[in-house]
């Protein structure tokens, strides 16, 4: 099997390449050295089974523009600069209605009209500029952790203050999270022209309730906290006003709490992951934090 990789100096790039390769299959690993997917149409594209577009803006603050171009253009131009070739495109849960819990969500109740952050509306986008391409199949992962984790994990710890760890609502909303090993998994198995084309939510075995999977993942990292619930509604109040003044402010970096982080964290976010298991053989494991103390 050979197969291109876009991102692949990314996160979910970087897994899928290492995966790939473990398994013996020609990896030609993208990165911008190579082709700036944002500027257009790559003509001298590799000749490649398939193609996974891991690439992505994942930024839910700042200057919507960038991420605009990355997550709808480059998806695009990466459609054109394959075809007629299996593209695996990495999407979201994020492209999930952020305006009500997502509990054990089709994939046919996604993409919306309306979301909260530019990442969400973008990748929402993408996949809608995928609609009705051949060969093409869509995952939908939500809250990606694992080794090499540059997003969530970071966040995590950057919210911990003098033992404490706020949390809006009161930590029991179920939520499915994304092992980088299940992701890779699934990627690699939609790269098989016999998976069918599709759109597949991708995540760990069952969901866990959130206060204590962020007990877990601290813990492994030897970090003892002291969870704080704050109600929603307060804590969604306070976003607002965090959100406004940073903007007036025009700080580059987000306030530790977000409407964006409160849509996700509040409330269920859980996915139904029936097609995935049918259509793509996918047999997840359960949510782990091993080794956590080395990410």
């Amino acid at each position: 099997m050979r197969i291109a990789v876009t991102g692949a100096r990314g996160f979910v790039g970087g897994a899928v390449c290492r995966a790939a390769a473990e398994r013996g299959w020609t990896v030609h690993a993208l990165t911008r050295a190579d082709w700036d997917l944002t500027t257009g149409r790559w003509a001298d594209a590799p000749r490649v089974d398939a193609v996974v577009h891991a690439a992505a803006a994942v930024s839910d603050w700042g200057a919507p523009g960038p991420v605009w171009r990355a997550n709808l253009a480059g998806t695009r131009h990466v459609a054109a600069s394959f075809p007629g070739t299996r593209l695996v495109h990495i999407s979201t849960a994020s492209v999930y209605d952020p305006f009500r819990p997502t509990v054990h969500a089709d994939e046919s109740e996604a993409p919306v009209r309306r979301y909260l952050t530019p990442y969400a509306a973008s990748k929402a986008a993408a996949e809608r500029a995928l609609d009705g391409r051949p060969d093409t199949v869509v995952l939908r992962p939500h809250a990606v952790y694992g080794p090499g984790d540059r997003t969530l994990l970071p966040r995590v710890l950057g919210a911990v203050r003098g033992g404490s760890l706020f949390l809006p609502g009161d930590g029991t909303a179920a939520q499915s999270l994304t092992h980088i090993g299940n992701l890779t998994a699934a990627a690699l198995r939609a790269c098989d022209p016999a998976a069918p084309p599709g759109t597949y939510n991708v995540a760990d075995a069952e969901p866990v309730p959130v206060g204590e999977a962020l007990r877990e993942l601290l813990a492994a990292r030897g970090i003892r906290v002291r969870l704080r619930c704050l109600p929603a509604r307060a804590a969604d109040a306070a976003a607002v006003a965090a959100e406004t003044a940073w903007r007036l402010a025009r700080r580059p970096s987000p306030p530790r709490l977000t409407r964006y982080a409160i849509s996700h964290l509040a409330v269920e976010r859980t996915l139904a992951l029936g097609a995935a298991r049918r259509d793509l053989g996918f047999d997840p494991a359960p949510t782990s934090f091993d080794g956590a103390g080395a990410w």
